[in-house]
């Protein structure tokens, strides 16, 4: 930076291409004028009731009855005398470059300059638009917060620091992207978590070299273990509850400016098919719950290969009834039972998508009518059959319960990769890819953990929140292998029933 404040108010236009949004005041301060202080901020970011009643008016008005005006003719005094000044703003910070004061400047923040001095003072006074802190919209509960996360990574932190009162939780935040320099934090519980998978994904945000930063997606793809998969390493959510709880267990929460989805590590296979509602319903409930969302995992993903395996190669399986009520309604489609089911779960998957960029008003509306109107006409002209169609919308009910949004995205993709199985191998084929499913899922690991624990390998002691899940009071450790330390999480005795 400049030592003449002119020189530096110019450089700070030129740079920013005198864009009107930008701020800069100049003025005179002292009894006799003889300090020449600047300003400089961007409109709409910045606080500007906060700059003209706690800067402006501090600056020109009070001090005038401060010692400032006995240290002038010192003027190697005076930066840090106006420093320590007691301007009524929360953070105070000294710069002496361009790149960070741009850093500042376009974050909210205003930048405080001295006729006389190559640095300058960083006031903080952000106060951008927001929507609020509303309820979450793709991971909905009946019983549990309705809080969500936000756009603003400040608010987003408070809400996860409002659960967890400790000061063990801490809090790491650096700018990643070249051109946007966006904020990007990552929140853990010290002396829960592992000092290992800290510096892993410490390392993994290093390595991050990559011109903008717009959503935790951008994260996810630069930090996952695995490349060639379906399987998401990393979870995401855009519930308090969720990231405070995987806090607790020892995981880490990477929280990014600008998107309401918050990432959490080490993902495993059992927290896609875990929701915070399970912890707020009693246990058999829950265990219920949980129990249903693995057989709809399976249906999801077997259902329409399992109906081409049997009517294509294995029509002995089936009752004599059900296959002569099955070769009736085929008779007249003219497409094999591969081309059938594929084309309808294509079609499925275009009305979904549709439904979903759709105005909300008319977004389910036009799916439903569609899926009526298309599959009731498709069933009559006879290019399908009827039990295809109930075959496809079972596994699209089914797919709808996974509480993981992108869990699900997986399920379909894997889908149509079975039935192309059991249209060419018939039974051994779906047996064949299950084999080779459940061998990739052996091989994948996040951040140095197996996906598939605490199946595999198999740990007992974690067994009490995995399938089943154990009441509150039974649960008294955290996951083995993502918390090294302080494992023990509750030490309450169980509750004894009342014989009053």
């Amino acid at each position: 930076m400049f030592s003449e404040l002119q020189s530096n108010i110019d450089h700070i236009r030129k740079s920013l291409g005198n864009s009107s949004d930008l701020v800069t005041r100049d003025f005179q301060a002292g009894e006799n004028g003889d300090i020449k202080l600047g300003i400089i901020y961007t409109d709409g970011l910045t606080d500007s009731v906060a700059v003209q009643e706690f800067i402006l008016d501090t600056l020109m008005i009070g001090i005038r009855n401060t010692e400032v005006d006995s240290k002038v003719v010192d003027i190697s005094n005076l930066f840090d005398v106006i420093k320590s000044f007691s301007l009524p703003v929360g953070e105070i910070k000294e710069i002496s470059d361009f790149q960070k004061l741009f850093l500042h400047v376009l974050s909210g923040d205003t930048v405080l300059l001295i006729d006389g001095f190559p640095k300058g003072i960083v006031l903080s006074s952000r106060d951008w638009a927001d929507r609020g802190v509303q309820e979450p919209s793709s991971q909905t509960v009946v019983r549990g917060p309705k809080d969500g996360f936000t756009e603003t990574l400040r608010t987003n932190t408070a809400l996860i620091r409002r659960r967890i009162k400790d000061p063990n939780l801490w809090l790491e935040t650096k700018q990643i992207g070249k051109k946007t320099q966006t904020d990007v934090s990552i929140m853990y519980l010290k002396g829960v978590v592992d000092d290992k998978t800290v510096k892993e994904v410490q390392s993994r945000l290093n390595r991050i070299k990559i011109d903008a930063i717009l959503e935790s997606g951008y994260i996810e793809e630069c930090i996952q273990d695995e490349i060639y998969t379906p399987f998401p390493t990393v979870y995401n959510t855009e519930r308090p509850d969720t990231v405070a709880a995987g806090i607790l267990e020892g995981r880490i929460a990477i929280l990014v400016d600008g998107t309401p989805f918050v990432l959490l590590v080490p993902a495993l296979l059992v927290h896609f098919f875990q929701s915070s509602e399970d912890y707020y319903q009693r246990a058999d409930i829950a265990t219920l719950i949980r129990m249903l969302r693995y057989l709809t995992f399976f249906l999801s993903l077997l259902t329409p290969s399992l109906y081409v395996a049997v009517t294509t190669f294995h029509q002995e399986m089936l009752p004599t009834p059900l296959l002569i009520s099955l070769a009736s309604q085929r008779e007249g489609v003219p497409f094999p039972a591969l081309v059938e089911a594929i084309l309808m779960e294509f079609t499925f998957e275009i009305l979904r998508e549709a439904g979903l960029r759709m105005p909300r008003a008319i977004g389910s509306s036009i799916s439903i009518v569609g899926a009526l109107v298309i599959g009731q006409a498709a069933v009559e002209a006879g290019v399908v059959s009827a039990s295809m169609v109930i075959v496809v919308s079972f596994t699209a009910i089914c797919s709808f319960v996974m509480p993981s949004f992108n869990m699900a995205i997986s399920i379909r993709i894997l889908r149509f990769l079975f039935m192309i199985l059991a249209a060419t191998f018939g039974l051994f084929g779906i047996i064949l890819g299950l084999i080779v499913l459940v061998l990739h899922l052996n091989s994948i690991r996040s951040f140095g953990i197996p996906y598939l624990t605490p199946n595999a390998p198999f740990i007992l002691q974690d067994q009490k929140d995995n399938i089943l899940r154990l009441p509150i009071w039974a649960i008294k450790t955290r996951p083995r292998l993502i918390s090294q330390k302080d494992i023990t999480r509750d030490d309450t005795p169980s509750p004894k029933p009342s014989r009053q």
